[in-house]
C-alpha cells in the first residue's frame, strides 16, 4: 500500500462526501413510513444507513478508478477532481479501497440479512455487482446508457422498499408508491452530472443517455424527473395511500425550482451547483415527508 494510504485528504476527496447525503434519501424514506406504520427499528435503520453510504462510497472509488483505465477521465473534466487520473492514489490503493467498502457494506448487511432474510442477500448482492458494473466490467452500465435506470432501481425501490423491509417483514402500498421520488431525484442527480460532462463522454466513448438523448432531451429528462417526484405525492394522497400532511415535502420544492433553472440555463462546470442542490433536495424531500407523517 505504501505511505500514500494514509493521504487522508485524497481518501477524502475519492469518496466525494457531498454525494453521500443522496445515498441516505431512499432510507430516510422507507424509515418514515416504517415509523408511521408503527414498525420502525432504529437498530434496522442505521444498518440500512451505513450499508447505503458505504455501498456509495465503493461506487464512487469504482467510478474513480474504472474510468480513468478507461481512458474517459481526462485534464478536460468538469467534475469534481477524480485522484486516480490526478495521481493522489494509485489504481492499486483505490481498488483496495473499493473491496474495503463494500466488505465493510456486506458486515452489515449481514445483520440486515438477519433481519430480513433472503431478499436481502439478493438485494445486497445485486447492489455491490452493480456498483462495479456501472464503470467496471466487460459491459459497463453507464457507458451503454443504463445506468439512470439501475439509480432508480437501487436509489428508490431497493433503497425504500428494503428499508421498510426489513423493519415490517412486507412492503405496503405506500411503500411501494414513496420508491418513486426518491428514486426519481436521486436519477436525476445523475441526469445533471451526465448533462455536464456530455461533451467530454462523447469524445471517450461513453454512451451516457445524456448522449444519446442530447443536450435538449437531458434537460427535459432532468425537468421530468424533479415534476414527477413531486407529482406523485398528490397523487398517492389522494389515492389514500399517505396521509395529506406529506405534501410538506413540497417545502422543498423551491430549491428543486431553482436547480431546475440552472440545469435549462447553465452549461458544463456552473452545473456542478445544480447537481449538488439536487442531492440536498433528495434528503430534504425526505426528511420533510417524515415530519408530514408526525401530524396524525
Amino acid at each position: 500500500m505504501g505511505t500514500q494510504s494514509f493521504n487522508w485528504d485524497a481518501w477524502k476527496l475519492a469518496i466525494r462526501p457531498r454525494t453521500l447525503p443522496a445515498a441516505a434519501a431512499g432510507v430516510t424514506m422507507g424509515s418514515a413510513l416504517a415509523w408511521h406504520d408503527g414498525f420502525f427499528r432504529l437498530d434496522a435503520t442505521l444498518a440500512c444507513l451505513c450499508t447505503a453510504l458505504l455501498l456509495q462510497i465503493g461506487s464512487n472509488l469504482a467510478n474513480d478508478v474504472f474510468d480513468f483505465e478507461r481512458g474517459t477521465d481526462t485534464p478536460e473534466r468538469l467534475g469534481p477532481l477524480r485522484v486516480t487520473q490526478a495521481g493522489l492514489l494509485s489504481p492499486s490503493q483505490v481498488k483496495y479501497g473499493i473491496v474495503v467498502g463494500f466488505a465493510l457494506a456486506a458486515l452489515f448487511g449481514l445483520y440486515l440479512a438477519w433481519l430480513g432474510g433472503w431478499p436481502i442477500v439478493i438485494i445486497g448482492l445485486a447492489a455491490i455487482l452493480s456498483a462495479i458494473a456501472y464503470t467496471g466490467g466487460p459491459f459497463p452500465l453507464g457507458y451503454y446508457g443504463l445506468g439512470d435506470l439501475f439509480v432508480f432501481i437501487f436509489f428508490g425501490l431497493a433503497a425504500v422498499a428494503g428499508t421498510y423491509y426489513v423493519q415490517s417483514g412486507f412492503v405496503s402500498t405506500a411503500a411501494w408508491w414513496m420508491t418513486i421520488p426518491p428514486g426519481l431525484i436521486i436519477t436525476a442527480i445523475l441526469v445533471v452530472n451526465n448533462l455536464r460532462d456530455l461533451e467530454s463522454d462523447r469524445k471517450a466513448g461513453k454512451h451516457t443517455l445524456a448522449v444519446m438523448l442530447g443536450e435538449r432531451s437531458t434537460k427535459i429528462q432532468y425537468l421530468i424527473c424533479m415534476m414527477a417526484a413531486y407529482l406523485v405525492l398528490p397523487l398517492s394522497a389522494w389515492m389514500e395511500v399517505v396521509p395529506w400532511s406529506a405534501l410538506l415535502a413540497w417545502l422543498s420544492l423551491p430549491l428543486a425550482i431553482h436547480s431546475t433553472r440552472v440545469v435549462f440555463t447553465q452549461k458544463a462546470r456552473p452545473l456542478n451547483s445544480a447537481l449538488a442542490a439536487t442531492g440536498q433536495i433528495a434528503v430534504l424531500f425526505s426528511v420533510l415527508f417524515w415530519v408530514g407523517l408526525s401530524f396524525k
